[in-house]
């Protein structure tokens, strides 16, 4: 047990001083400074009211200063982010298998004090108690991935801070998190939490909402997400995705709002500022936006994984691509002052792809190391050309196992590549520290001297420079200054409980999910309207990837239906209601083939090679348990003259022709509530909603020849697609890509149905 000097629960000993016209002071047992009427907080340790106390002066100059006093490991440890726990939530993803088995904490319960040690797909680390990682190693950047409650979230980042208040140099921690305001399926590194905080339907949902009706709908979100984390001491978001979907098999899909740059450029216009709080950068009481994944994830060779070797190449099959549909939504992420950009694992593929340009015009140089590795990128592009003045923050793991291109260095020769060469400011994945330090000493002590340097590159590229050092740790530092958590880290749990259940930020919530609702088909079925169902049966069930969930789901749709009169028979039934959630793949297992678009089950496909190439031998696949009953249902119900209507779940951009073709009527969701697609189908709202994804025709638009070459290219949008693809597939109106139904309507971007 960890015995500290203030008493055991850091949120019920914070002293708040007030400033006429200035900051608020909140501390637990840090010293205070009274001058010229004003409190000043004793941030270095020195008593005095100078360049780093002086909450007057800019946010800048401040980091600038207090970086001249932070020793080099203090630095050094600035430079690492990595996942962190809270005593009272058991670990979640990889991270779980290395908890131990007695849980040891601070005396007051919050702060997890245990020794973690193992592998995970992100590498291999010891890791301290908390205590000891902010007192002696010194790290202040954390991932917060538990699914807490307000409460628990203002009392842990009250507790931390307070440690951080007894070492000489006080920095608060930097606590981010992935996006908690969307609803679905909890994944590890993708959404880690989500039902505390008011809740969105998913991203594409938000897009579909929009798209359908008003942008306000995002301003809503997005000032939602600033109060909430705000109150809860939570400031810093790894959100939101400005990526462009243009391979519909990317796993990641789910987490952006679509495949049109225009309308992702808008929605990131609307929303960084007002998370960060202005439209100039962060405020005191903003949340710092992390935006994602430079300079865009979406253009996958044909869907792999860049957390595996056959996924670590962006391809740019079409001349202009990358600068006509990927980079736009992040130059608009630029001008609305985003705090920091993520870049993506993955490196360029320049033997596969066809001329880029960059802003000015020039043909980019597709050298082949990962995007935070990638100086052209970050330093030429991003910085030079795009005017972004954050901070680089990498993607989890590129110094271990996500290292494409640069997997030729050691650790730390990859850490002084990305920070010194390439701009990188915080590196995710694991503490590096000593790591950190060799790649520091190593600029000192002569060691390339009697070290071979690795072919390609030069001695000063792989070792950490002071310059670069103070540069990185003066951006983050400037940040944390902005946001004002050196002068008023702490939070009141109370109050952040009760503004997170304020009801008009769930109402709007709720408009958001049924306004995500896309009706696809209808021939006059819906809105299943009183007058329909009086004296009718109805049979109803969810279907899922997960037996399990199915059950569980159908026993909850029953239930939301309990004023209807419910068969368990199809064959009895006038109207069938299946609400359909399929799934395909593992974020974190590699596939043996290509991710499954089709809803089906059991369906032999080919497997791939260690190059992404088809070959003769086959698995079978599974993305809807039960799906073969989808047909015989509809025929029992049609059989009695019923009709059938469907919802499928939007998660990836699914083949739906299995599902439509048996459905009278059909409508979509983004992991949107049932309810509010209940809300629609019975016409309790009138459907607004458009889809932000086009929907593939089926297997023949997706198909990869011997070389590993998709039919329809990976950098295209599903908009654009058609003028790519060969005559042949095409109809009689020049399309091919989108999926077609019984009616004539083509599942296309921007297309949707009305009442």
């Amino acid at each position: 047990m960890r015995k500290g000097f203030f008493m055991a629960k850091a949120s019920d000993n914070i002293k708040v001083y007030r400033n006429e016209g200035g900051p608020v002071i909140s501390t637990v047992n840090r010293r205070v400074i009274q001058q010229d009427g004003l409190t000043f907080k004793d941030i270095d340790g020195t008593g005095e009211v100078n360049a780093v106390n002086d909450w007057r002066l800019p946010a800048a100059d401040r980091a600038a200063a207090y970086v001249k006093k932070l020793t080099v490991r203090e630095k050094i440890a600035q430079l690492f982010i990595s996942d962190w726990r809270m005593a009272k939530y058991a670990p979640s993803g990889p991270a779980a298998a290395m908890a131990p088995k007695e849980k040891v904490t601070d005396e007051s319960g919050i702060l997890d004090e245990g020794e973690f040690r193992g592998k995970t797909i992100f590498g291999e680390q010891y890791l301290p108690g908390t205590s000891t990682l902010l007192k002696e190693w010194f790290n202040r950047h954390v991932i917060l991935r538990a699914n807490a409650t307000p409460t628990d979230l203002a009392d842990w980042m009250n507790q931390a801070d307070a440690v951080c208040e007894e070492c000489e140099h006080f920095i608060p921690v930097a606590a981010a998190s992935n996006s908690r305001n969307e609803n679905g399926e909890l994944v590890f590194g993708m959404n880690d939490a989500g039902g505390v905080f008011a809740t969105y339907p998913g991203t594409l949902g938000i897009a579909a909402a929009v798209k359908g009706y008003r942008i306000d709908i995002v301003d809503k979100f997005a000032e939602t997400i600033r109060r909430e984390w705000n109150a809860c001491g939570l400031r810093k978001g790894y959100m939101y995705m400005a990526d462009t979907v243009t391979d519909p098999r990317w796993q990641r899909t789910y987490g952006t709002f679509g495949e049109d740059p225009a309308l992702i450029s808008e929605i990131m216009e609307h929303i960084i500022p007002r998370i960060q709080g202005s439209d100039h950068g962060v405020t005191a009481d903003g949340v710092a936006v992390t935006t994602k994944h430079f300079p865009g994830g979406g253009a996958r060779e044909n869907g792999f994984d860049p957390h595996y070797a056959a996924g670590q190449w962006n391809v740019y099959a079409t001349e202009g691509s990358l600068e006509k549909y990927h980079l736009p939504p992040f130059q608009v992420a630029v001008k609305a002052g985003t705090s920091s950009i993520m870049p993506y694992y993955s490196k360029p593929a320049a033997a596969k792809s066809k001329p880029q340009h960059d802003l000015e015009g020039n043909v980019i140089d597709l050298e082949p190391y990962g995007f935070a590795y990638n100086r052209y990128f970050i330093d030429t592009m991003l910085r030079g050309q795009m005017g972004f003045q954050g901070y680089i923050n990498s993607d989890t793991g590129i110094v271990h196992n996500m290292c494409w291109g640069v997997d030729m260095l050691d650790i730390p020769e990859r850490i002084g590549f990305a920070v010194t060469n390439a701009g990188v400011d915080v590196i995710s994945g694991l503490f590096d520290n000593e790591a950190g330090m060799e790649a520091y000493n190593r600029g000192k002590n002569g060691y390339y001297e009697t070290h071979k340097v690795p072919d390609g590159f030069t001695a000063d590229q792989l070792v950490l420079t002071d310059e670069a050092l103070d540069r990185a740790v003066t951006r983050t530092l400037t940040e944390l200054f902005e946001l004002g958590m050196f002068e008023n880290p702490y939070r009141d749990p109370a109050e952040a409980e009760a503004l997170v259940a304020t009801p008009s930020d769930w109402d709007a919530a709720a408009e958001a999910h049924r306004r995500s609702v896309v009706l696809l088909k209808n021939d006059g079925t819906l809105p299943l309207t009183a007058e329909k169902t009086a004296g009718r049966k109805v049979y109803a069930e969810a279907f899922n990837k997960n037996p399990e969930q199915a059950a569980a789901a159908t026993a909850a749709l029953r239930e939301m239906l309990g004023d209807l009169t419910l068969t368990d028979t199809p064959a009895d039934a006038d109207f069938a209601l299946l609400m359909v959630t399929p799934s395909s793949g593992e974020y974190f297992n590699a596939t043996p083939g290509y991710l499954e678009l089709d809803i089906c089950e059991d369906k032999t496909v080919c497997n791939v090679d260690t190059e992404g190439k088809p070959t003769a031998e086959t698995h079978k696949e599974t993305t809807l348990a039960g799906a073969g009953r989808l047909a015989d249902i509809a025929a029992a119900v049609h059989g009695n003259g019923g009709k059938v209507i469907s919802n499928i779940n939007v998660t990836l951009a699914w083949e739906v022709g299995n599902v439509e073709r048996i459905s009278d009527a059909l409508t979509v969701g983004f992991d949107t509530y049932p309810s509010a697609t209940l809300d629609v189908i019975f016409g309790r709202f009138a459907p607004t909603g458009k889809l932000p994804i086009t929907l593939p025709r089926g297997d023949e638009v997706l198909a990869v020849n011997a070389d590993g070459v998709c039919i329809s290219p990976n950098d295209v949008p599903g908009f654009d697609k058609d003028q790519y693809m060969p005559d042949s597939l095409k109809d009689e109106n020049g399309k091919a890509y989108a999926y077609r139904d019984a009616a004539g309507n083509y599942y296309e971007y921007g297309f949707g149905l009305n009442y």
